[in-house]
């Protein structure tokens, strides 16, 4: 398959239904020049249809293409358009999406002038290193791997071939990063974890922070994260694993392969995170707990102790997903019941009184 077009120009509608495995419905001719959600795209816009709720805005719609999933083909579709059917339109859409908008790179083997690599450290051919860049004593830099400006690596850190780092991201000394990792600004892997005794006055004493910090393979990074060097041995993060903005992950903490967190998701020292977890928005973990593979902890959920079975967790403390929606359901009921229970209790006062 030919790339005879490019994000600048545009593509065929041809090229588009062989790049997802697609059949054209309609003109076959149309050239497409931008992407758009289904609602504002316009003539030169391809978009996608997958969920029957949006179906609504296929009479409606500009796009000159749409790209809609074969199970949707319940109706006959409005005339006038060209649609690429597939099998699953939004996966198609991501493909269209990642030719109109490729990574940003740099150019391979640039070194920038501003840029400090330490004479020991050794960096590939194929690397690009920005400016302001920092890469210290003993650090391994593999093929093909890209540091934006002002990425500082303290002594002994590798990083994986094809792995991109954006602007302004640390890694403490010693911290791994696997290959074909995705680590947005500003993360920092690798500080100190938060590690104290406290005096018989009150005073804390700093516990020494010397373990490392191991990212896995395919590990994408969201901006701000922290994720803390282990006291002693390693804080791990699995392969796959996907990290949104603002997730803290403190010292010592293993986290299942193929995980994901959504944003402000706080994982205590030493919690053990199985495989396939997804943690929504804003859950909290206790440290020296664990949770089996394959658990759903609902957006600000709280955990407190292990959970040991797969399953969706709702609630603070965490609890199944059907039975904290039945504590809600009941303790909705309370003020109803209070009531009740005032109204009988005047009525017996009233019939005490008529005793009496």
């Amino acid at each position: 398959m030919s790339d005879a077009h490019n994000e600048r120009h545009g593509y065929a509608v041809r090229y588009l239904a062989d790049l997802v495995g697609g059949d054209i419905v309609g003109n076959d001719d149309v050239h497409v020049t931008g992407i758009n959600r289904i609602e504002f795209a316009g003539p030169g816009d391809c978009t996608f249809l997958s969920n029957p709720s949006y179906a609504k805005f296929l009479s409606v719609t500009q796009a000159g293409v749409i790209i809609v999933s074969r199970a949707l083909l319940t109706n006959e579709l409005p005339s006038g358009r060209t649609y690429i059917i597939t099998d699953d339109a939004y996966r198609g859409f991501v493909l269209v999406m990642q030719k109109f908008f490729p990574p940003l790179r740099m150019e391979a083997g640039l070194r920038h002038t501003s840029a400090t690599i330490h004479p020991s450290a050794v960096v590939d051919s194929t690397a690009s290193i920005g400016p302001g860049c920092v890469i210290s004593e003993g650090c391994v830099v593999g093929p093909r791997a890209q540091l934006f400006a002002n990425v500082v690596l303290y002594p002994g850190c590798h990083v994986g071939s094809d792995t991109v780092i954006h602007a302004n991201v640390t890694l403490g000394a010693g911290t791994h990063v696997g290959q074909r990792c995705l680590i947005h600004p500003g993360a920092v892997l690798g500080a100190d974890g938060f590690g104290f005794f406290e005096n018989p006055d009150g005073s804390f004493e700093k516990i020494p922070q010397v373990g490392t910090v191991e990212i896995g393979d395919d590990v994408e990074i969201g901006a701000n994260v922290a994720i803390d060097r282990a006291a002693v041995g390693t804080t791990r993060i699995g392969n796959g694993v996907k990290l949104d903005n603002l997730v803290h992950i403190a010292h010592n903490v293993d986290v299942g392969d193929n995980t994901a967190m959504a944003a402000q998701t706080g994982i205590s020292g030493s919690a053990r995170i199985g495989k396939r977890n997804r943690f929504g928005g804003q859950v909290g973990m206790v440290g020296h707990v664990a949770t089996a593979d394959d658990v759903i902890v609902e957006a600000q959920s709280g955990v407190s102790k292990a959970i040991t079975a797969a399953g969706a967790y709702l609630g603070s403390p965490a609890k199944e997903h059907r039975t904290a929606l039945r504590l809600e359901a009941a303790l909705r009921q309370i003020p109803r019941l209070l009531q009740d229970v005032r109204d009988l209790q005047r009525q017996i006062d009233e019939m005490n009184k008529t005793s009496s």
